[in-house]
């Protein structure tokens, strides 16, 4: 299992979220989409989550540097477990 920390939201018109979560290198990412109303279900998204490598894409070179310095500066201000 590797630890994710979330690096990015993002809302849309079609009442989707979107959340991105990254190594703390920035190398690889996890993306998930939910409906408001399921987000509303299942509960608040925390800080960090745990996903299997295989789940993991690389993130492209254009993003990497942004989404280690997200990460990483979640992971000094959050417990993975905080609800963001």
């Amino acid at each position: 299992m590797t630890r994710l920390w979330l690096v990015e939201r993002a809302y849309d018109d079609r009442n989707l979220v979107s959340f991105t979560y990254a190594t703390p290198d920035g190398s690889r990412q996890l993306r998930k989409q939910l409906s408001m109303t399921l987000l509303r279900r299942r509960g608040p998204m925390t800080a960090a989550i745990e996903a299997d490598a295989d789940e993991l894409s690389a993130v492209d070179e254009r993003d990497r540097e942004r989404f280690a310095a997200e990460a990483q500066k979640m992971a000094a201000e959050h417990d993975p477990n905080d609800e963001i």
